[in-house]
């Protein structure tokens, strides 16, 4: 059984993609974003025993839930803590502190985090949503700041550190990025319709290193930085994944053209 890798942009279907894999074979162990994945941490707070002593000794009344929700990785402890409902005041700005991404790890820190799981990662019949090319990418180009050619560099050496036998990418693009973003910037919104994906978005792009340094203000940019990303996506396909990629047209691929590969 294979290891499935579902990418592509916000919007393109992913999350639809891997429920319909999901429903045709279950014994798939989904691993979503937010949820505790052996390879990604988005989402997750990343903690020493010492750090992570600390945040037991802090927020005694949920101890219980934060141990509940905890996986120990060998020297270190894994919280998907957007998965702990709690209204005490700064819990979740407080673990997000503690995640790998947002410019928080220095570069080399980072890829050796990323390599090393990956690296210790044996299993089969995983279903990931943007846990290879999504949240690493977003940050090595918007805080890490590295060149596409450096990119690349990483992903050769990210490839070779997988058992490719059991490896499969299933990539949904589009070249109507700026109308498929304009249609969940509109349905991605709040109960008083405001929408907050979209602010959300171009906040954590504005904000950026990446964005700072280029002036990034608004709508226009978020498009930008879609199209480079995609750009960088499918280079890392055509030269590092190559036959162990599958590119679907969003939304309109079928499942003949899917599920086949997926056993």
């Amino acid at each position: 059984m294979k290891n499935i890798f579902i990418e592509g942009l916000p919007g393109m279907g992913k999350s639809t993609l891997q429920r319909k894999i999901s429903a045709a074979f279950p014994y798939y162990r989904v691993c979503r974003e937010g949820e505790y994945s052996p390879v990604d941490l988005a989402w997750c707070a990343w903690m020493t025993k010492e750090e992570y002593d600390g945040i037991l000794e802090k927020y005694v009344p949920i101890r219980e839930e934060i141990r509940r929700e905890t996986i120990e990785e060998g020297a270190h402890y894994v919280v998907p803590y957007t998965g702990i409902l709690t209204d005490i005041p700064g819990f979740h700005k407080e673990m997000e502190t503690f995640e790998i991404y947002g410019g928080r790890k220095s570069l080399h820190d980072l890829e050796e985090i990323i390599l090393s799981r990956y690296r210790k990662f044996s299993r089969t019949a995983h279903l990931f949503e943007c846990a290879f090319m999504q949240n690493i990418l977003d940050e090595l180009i918007l805080f890490q700041q590295v060149s596409d050619d450096e990119i690349l560099d990483f992903y050769k050496i990210l490839y070779a550190s997988i058992n490719r036998q059991d490896f499969l990418l299933l990539y949904l693009f589009s070249d109507q990025i700026e109308e498929i973003t304009e249609e969940i910037k509109r349905e991605r919104v709040d109960t008083r319709g405001e929408e907050v994906w979209y602010r959300l978005m171009v906040s954590y792009l504005v904000h950026s290193p990446y964005g700072q340094e280029r002036g990034y203000q608004g709508w226009d940019d978020l498009i930008a930085h879609f199209r480079h990303r995609q750009e960088i996506e499918l280079r890392i396909i055509r030269e590092v994944v190559k036959e162990q990629a599958i590119v679907l047209p969003a939304r309109e691929w079928k499942p003949e053209d899917v599920l086949g590969r997926c056993m």
